[in-house]
């Protein structure tokens, strides 16, 4: 194996007494202790110090040390157990802090997104009942605070940045402020272990992302996530030397289970990045060995990649031979394919060793395992990572399975699949071919919500994830949502996800999503790049000052290019109109949620316009030509 590529395949290979102890393990609480006794003097976590202008180092024994102090705070509260704890804050130490006291005194942490709006925010503070909110800073209370109405279970605020309050009146406090006045009241009384909590307690009520409707509060246990863990680690074996980089927000339960609690079981530690804009640097800087992540990371930098080879006839094909090699090379590996030749060997070497060693460098050079789920990933883009040595795991689940329900393993990785299900985890294929799941890593059920708990989770356990999915030899390959499912007035129904995946592989596109619900075709909104827009304006002759995105002659070209993307379509599947702008969907914008999906419905009630235009003089009639 290449120096810098992905490990031997006999490193997935797990022993039956590895993390035993995970196992024997009741509640997160308890889970965290263990880690501590275990390595106490070992870098559990590592964060950039903004004061000091570099990274800070912190053991797990200085970690326990803090969380009690965040403990005996919020015993002062005199909560009852159980009450549930807003955590609106960044990923970081103070993150962990809260999170881990609120398990220890048996309270229900309910984190939620930095970049959500008021108005959404004040909707789950009220659904779930709060207590006390964690927010990053007191500007951010300010903005909540026009709610206050809507949430009267709220008596406590901390925040982490800003300003002490000057007296003690009203709810909000600074985080020093509260944590000292608190430490030194007679009620923090003496250091404690976790309080004992049953497997089938609320360790955390995670509002799914609402690309439709409102958020619905799923509720997991300690015993899901600690099922989930244990079934991850059996899959890909994570070790005590390993390293993540933290990026995804703690709020979406990929990142708590496979980014923080895993973590927390392996012993690893994790380095939480400064933003999402010096990802880049971080990875250059950190170096980690794990990196978990959404399919628009690697989307963006396989298309930074097309972008310095663009216009260069000759670097273009040197890359396309180094990924040619490498796939057959991987190929092998996995089982699928003869060895390559001699030859082949020999120019794989030399061009990995000028090509695949600097792209890996971007992520650091160290990484062991390139982690990605929360969205499909496209086989065009999983193939050249995989060929270029960056080893790239695809894996599916959802927030009501804790969220891990299959994924991809060094020894068994087939990316035109999520993977086979992980131990412990049944799975069949229902009626329209809906994936059902059952395993202790499936909800509770939904946060007094009876009734949409009873139209998801079975009786017996199983779970509707509303995805079409197909079994093949063991794996599991995602056909697409099944509620997304377009059907179109003439009956033809076509899974919009495969046709947006096939726009975007044009470098011209950064976003696209396809409409034709009930409507005679369908067509397709596209953010384009803007850097690639005007060198295409320019050689379409275009007044770039105007808005020439929506000429004719923009449109009409835009239509050539994707009707070449999706020509292995059938005609009834590939759009017939297009709607071109500059203007990125985004969280900001409303259009985005925070895993970086479509918000399908959004999006669509914001261009009703456009789309009426679009379908003007035919709605129950032919396309047009």
């Amino acid at each position: 194996m290449k120096p810098g590529r992905s490990p031997p395949i006999a490193d997935e290979q797990v022993s039956s007494n590895y993390l035993s102890w995970v196992d024997e393990s009741t509640t997160l609480a308890q889970l965290w202790e263990a880690r501590v006794r275990l390595t106490p003097s070992s870098e559990a976590y590592r964060a950039f110090d903004v004061t000091l202008g570099t990274w800070r180092s912190h053991s797990w024994s200085d970690m326990h040390s803090r969380v009690l102090v965040w403990r005996k705070a919020l015993r002062a509260e005199g909560f009852p157990r159980g009450t549930r704890i807003g955590v609106l804050i960044p990923n970081g130490i103070p993150h962990v802090c809260a999170d881990q006291a609120a398990l220890a005194e048996g309270h229900v942490p309910v984190p939620l997104h930095l970049v959500d709006n008021p108005e959404s925010l004040a909707y789950i503070l009220a659904d779930a009942e709060v207590s006390l909110l964690l927010v990053d800073k007191r500007e951010s209370w300010e903005a909540l605070a026009a709610h206050r109405a809507r949430f009267p279970a709220l008596k406590r605020v901390v925040y982490l940045e800003g300003a002490a309050e000057t007296a003690p009146r009203g709810v909000a406090r600074g985080i020093d402020q509260w944590l000292a006045a608190e430490q030194a009241s007679q009620s923090a009384g003496e250091e404690r272990a976790a309080d004992p909590t049953a497997t089938r307690d609320l360790a955390a009520i995670v509002y799914t992302s609402g690309t439709t409707g409102r958020p619905k509060g799923v509720m997991l246990s300690h015993g899901n996530v600690l099922a989930n863990v244990s079934a991850v680690l059996h899959a890909v074996r994570v070790h005590e030397g390993d390293l993540f980089l933290s990026f995804l927000p703690l709020s979406h339960t990929f990142e708590r289970t496979v980014g923080y609690y895993l973590p927390i079981a392996a012993g690893a530690t994790v380095a939480f990045a400064r933003s999402v804009p010096l990802l880049m640097e971080d990875l250059d800087r950190v170096r980690p060995t794990i990196l978990v992540s959404v399919p628009r990371i690697y989307e963006r930098v396989y298309a930074a990649l097309r972008d310095q080879v663009q216009g260069r006839p000759a670097m273009r094909r040197l890359l396309d031979l180094t990924v040619a090699i490498g796939w057959r090379q991987f190929e092998h590996l996995q089982g699928r394919a003869q060895r390559p030749a001699a030859v082949s060997r020999f120019a794989g070497d030399l061009l990995d060793h000028w090509i695949g060693r600097r792209f890996r460098a971007r992520f650091g050079g160290r990484l062991r395992a390139a982690v990605t789920g929360g969205a499909p990933l496209s086989l065009q883009v999983a193939r050249p990572f995989l060929a270029l040595g960056v080893p790239l795991l695809q894996g599916y689940g959802m927030t009501e399975s804790a969220p891990v329900v299959a994924c991809n393993t060094l020894a068994d990785n087939d990316p035109a699949t999520v993977g086979r299900p992980l131990a412990q985890v049944e799975v069949r294929i229902g009626e329209q071919d809906e994936l059902l799941v059952r395993g202790k890593n499936v909800m509770m059920g939904y946060w007094r919500r009876p009734e949409d708990t009873a139209r998801v989770l079975e009786a017996d356990g199983w779970l509707h994830t509303g995805d079409q999915a197909v079994l093949e030899a063991g794996r599991i390959r995602i056909k697409g949502r099944l509620k997304d499912i377009i059907v179109t007035s003439t009956g033809e129904k076509i899974a919009p996800a495969d046709l947006e995946a096939a726009i975007l592989n044009d470098p011209l596109f950064e976003q696209a999503m396809v409409v034709g619900e009930q409507r005679p075709y369908l067509v397709a909104l596209l953010v384009v790049s803007g850097k690639r827009w005007t060198e295409a304006g320019r050689s379409l002759g275009l007044d770039l000052k105007v808005s020439s995105l929506q000429s004719e002659t923009a449109r009409q070209w835009a239509l050539e290019r994707i009707g070449r993307a999706v020509r292995e379509f059938p005609s009834y599947a590939r759009p017939r109109a297009v709607y071109l702008t500059s203007e990125a969907w985004s969280l900001g914008n409303g259009l985005l949620t925070p895993t970086l999906k479509p918000k399908r419905v959004a999006i669509e009630a914001r261009f009703a316009d456009v789309l009426a235009e679009l379908y003007r003089g035919h709605a129950s009639g032919a396309a047009p030509l």
